[in-house]
């Protein structure tokens, strides 16, 4: 098999040129001579790294040094002291000119520092003076503490998170196609999954089965997949994966929530009711209140809008109907992570810009049932565009 056939699926490298251009660029601006990224092994939250790299975290830890004048220095897990020479035209790793191996674990406290003592073996060598971090807010406490301790005096860190996250947020025609077939593909994964679930099956076999046809067309195999079954009187609420156990009933209402990734790691959502049975009229109402909430939200899409304000006016249309305030996410940005900014609430300080892609999802909850409505859109020049999902905004009744 040649090598380019082991390459997962992933953006053009013109794709991959615009965004660095995009950071060199702000990087001359502020005469900073290095980024440094860095990611847990999070598929589903470790954005910033794919974005700058286009290609997966992986399970461990990873560091990206991407300098003003230079290819990027990859350093991930593997044999201690291992290192390889790129030209930074390889399929598998495009733009990188070293990889740096070392093999620390997060259960090995005497390792924590490992990947940290690297980096600052690179700034010395290479006399960087001012260096960017990209949300290090995220880094484990191990690498941040043994990296900035070691740079004090050193070099100057300035924190370019802010600049990154709005550059992510931010799809280019390229990435807005590649999320319209996320979306295609959950489509067909919710299709498929209806046509073969029945009662009798667990919870965590019809997540399964999703995650399943989800890896058949195209799915890179990571997000969440949650099945929520209960019988009418218990709302069926979604909890992490150990709580999926319930056996499926004749007449239970099902949540069924699909958030996987593209094969080139992108998310979208959606989610929607399944019924064995008829559908209980509160359940159809609930419904039809979660849709009016997320046209009351869609409408005020617009570039500029403040994410406070649309925040607010959500609260008020559940005040006026008599609903409890919103304490949940309820709408925020999707790209690289599960949930990226701008996040719909009253402390996110990022606007509304047009190509934003934004996963709005507000349920009707009460001691009966739970509706739930998620879908995607794209912020255009005079609002929302139509619904990415195509599968309608209905209760299916199997």
């Amino acid at each position: 098999m040649d090598k380019s056939d082991r390459v997962l699926a992933r953006v053009s490298r013109s794709e991959m040129e615009r965004r660095w251009k995009l950071v060199r660029d702000r990087m001359r601006e502020r005469s900073i001579e290095a980024l440094i990224f860095q990611a847990n092994g999070d598929s589903i939250l470790g954005g910033p790294v794919r974005w700058i790299t286009g290609f997966p975290v992986g399970a461990y830890m990873q560091v990206v040094l991407f300098p003003a004048d230079d290819l990027m220095t990859i350093i991930q897990h593997g044999g201690i002291g291992e290192r390889r020479r790129l030209c930074g035209d390889e399929p598998d790793h495009p733009g990188v000119g070293e990889v740096i191996n070392t093999a620390a674990f997060y259960s090995a406290q005497f390792t924590h520092d490992y990947e940290a003592r690297i980096v600052l073996d690179e700034v010395r060598r290479r006399g960087w003076r001012r260096i960017g971090l990209v949300r290090a807010g995220q880094w484990p406490h191990g690498f941040a503490s043994g990296l900035i301790e070691g740079l004090a005096g050193r070099a100057e860190l300035v924190d370019e998170g802010e600049f990154i996250e709005r550059c992510k947020a931010i799809k280019s025609p390229e990435e807005r196609e590649i999320l319209r077939q996320t979306c295609a593909m959950q489509d067909e994964v919710f299709a498929r999954v209806i046509r073969q679930i029945h009662p009798g099956m667990r919870d965590v076999e019809v997540s399964s089965l999703a995650r399943h046809e989800g890896n058949r067309i195209g799915s890179d195999g990571e997000g969440v997949l949650l099945v929520a079954s209960a019988r009418f009187g218990e709302p069926a609420m979604h909890g992490p994966h150990h709580f999926q156990g319930r056996t499926i009933q004749p007449g239970d209402t099902l949540n069924i929530l699909i958030e996987n990734n593209s094969g080139q790691g992108y998310y979208a959502e959606i989610s929607r009711n399944v019924v064995f049975g008829k559908a209980p009229s509160e359940l159809v109402d609930g419904l039809e209140l979660a849709k009016a909430a997320q046209e009351n939200t869609l409408r005020r899409l617009k570039p500029g809008a403040s994410c406070a304000e649309i925040y607010a006016a959500h609260r008020e249309f559940l005040q006026s109907k008599h609903q409890p305030p919103e304490l949940r996410l309820y709408c925020h940005g999707q790209g690289y992570d599960l949930v990226e900014r701008p996040l719909i609430r009253d402390d996110e300080t990022m606007t509304l810009e047009r190509d934003m892609f934004v996963a709005c999802h507000p349920p009707y909850i009460s001691s009966n049932v739970v509706a739930v409505l998620c879908d995607n859109y794209f912020v255009e020049a005079d609002g929302p565009s139509e619904c990415v999902h195509k599968t309608p905004k209905k209760i299916f009744e199997l």
